[in-house]
């Protein structure tokens, strides 16, 4: 069909444009795919989840148990994972194994000095048999991911510490404390400032006033004297395993009132909105319209609220146990594992005893990385 103008001029032919249809994704699609976009966010979350798996798994990762030592390898220098040899004959061949170590004294201060001997190799291997553990608390096994074909021989990848105790299996360890108890007091944490962010932002009034007089005042409380205070309350008699749930019942006394702050002020500008009115007004109670109409608009940023505050938890409990007012012997921590490091003959003479403080500070680095990508994806029509 050719269309005219008044004066008889064709204009053109009518054609019939086709509409694309239209490609919709749920929310969850929308944040994933921005997620996916932040390679830094999403390497930093790989880093996180194997951090994770080391700390689940860490009887079967770390070549020792966390109580192993040996008092004739005490402070000896980390050994070096090599992969290739020579044979007898002069041959190179493949086989992972680290040096072994001799002894000699000092003519001067008559110590012990370990000198590395490369003609004693000590042949390690993979899943290798060695000291018995039970695994998640159920499986009981003796295989353990890396360690020396022979038990007896000496095996530190990063170093022994003044009683001889493995460092890495140690640190392998801490990583399941440190880590843990970030996630049990951002639990508590989270619990808190949503029931009590919720509650003060979707009722207002007195309450409101009265819950945020209250978040004013904890937030005043200068931190470290506050968990002095409480720590010092802890009595040295108690359980290892109460000391634990005490500590981060502790911490997370203090790290609700942020989050509680940000639910509120989210209930508040939406406690009004057209949806909250419906559903009121068709008989939805408001224990309903907190949980099914307000919270799931919310999660994907508690999600990364949560994640920013896992390594404030981190660093809290690293804090107290370094200053000896967190978690103590025979629990191994990050932070434990650290007070070793406090006198000048460690950081002269044994630098490896910091490698538990580099872990804090990549696992941070990685969950903040993290933390921020999730923010970013949360609004995912943000540019």
């Amino acid at each position: 069909m050719i269309r005219t103008d008044e004066a008889g001029a064709a204009i053109g032919e009518d054609h019939a444009i086709p509409v694309p249809p239209q490609v919709t994704h749920s929310q969850w699609r929308l944040v994933w795919e921005k997620f996916s976009d932040h390679k830094l966010a999403l390497f930093s979350a790989i880093l996180v989840i194997c951090i994770y798996l080391v700390g689940l798994f860490a009887p079967f990762v770390a070549p020792r148990s966390a109580g192993f030592y040996d008092p004739s390898y005490s402070m000896l220098a980390p050994q070096p994972l090599k992969f290739f040899y020579r044979d007898d004959a002069g041959d190179l061949r493949f086989g992972m194994h680290v040096d072994g170590y001799s002894f000699e004294r000092d003519p001067n201060t008559l110590r012990k000095v370990f000198v590395r001997d490369p003609e004693n190799r000590v042949d390690v291997g993979l899943f290798v048999r060695g000291e018995p553990y039970t695994l998640l608390g159920v499986i009981r096994s003796d295989r353990h991911l890396i360690g020396p074909v022979d038990a007896s021989e000496p095996f530190y990848l990063l170093g022994s510490d003044r009683l001889g105790r493995d460092v890495l299996s140690r640190l392998i360890f801490g990583t399941q404390i440190s880590t843990s108890i970030g996630l049990v007091g951002v639990t508590v944490s989270l619990v808190l400032g949503i029931v009590i962010g919720g509650v003060s932002g979707y009722f207002g009034g007195a309450i409101d006033t009265a819950i945020q007089r209250l978040i004013e005042f904890i937030i005043s409380i200068p931190t470290i004297p506050l968990w002095m205070g409480l720590a010092a309350a802890i009595p040295v008699t108690w359980s290892p395993v109460l000391v634990y749930f005490i500590v981060t019942i502790i911490i997370s006394l203090i790290g609700w009132t942020s989050l509680a702050r940000e639910v509120r002020g989210r209930f508040m500008s939406w406690r009004n909105e057209a949806f909250v009115l419906a559903a009121r007004l068709d008989g939805t109670s408001e224990f309903r319209v907190i949980l099914r109409h307000l919270l799931p608009g919310f999660v994907s940023h508690i999600i990364a609220s949560v994640t920013l505050a896992i390594p404030v938890m981190i660093i809290a409990e690293t804090s107290l146990s370094f200053l000896g007012i967190g978690l103590r012997p025979p629990i191994v921590s990050w932070g434990v594992l650290l007070r070793e490091a406090q006198n000048i003959r460690s950081l002269a003479e044994a630098p490896w005893l910091l490698a538990p403080g580099v872990m804090v500070i990549v696992t941070v680095l990685a969950m903040n990385f993290l933390g921020d990508g999730l923010r970013d994806a949360a609004d995912p029509y943000t540019t």
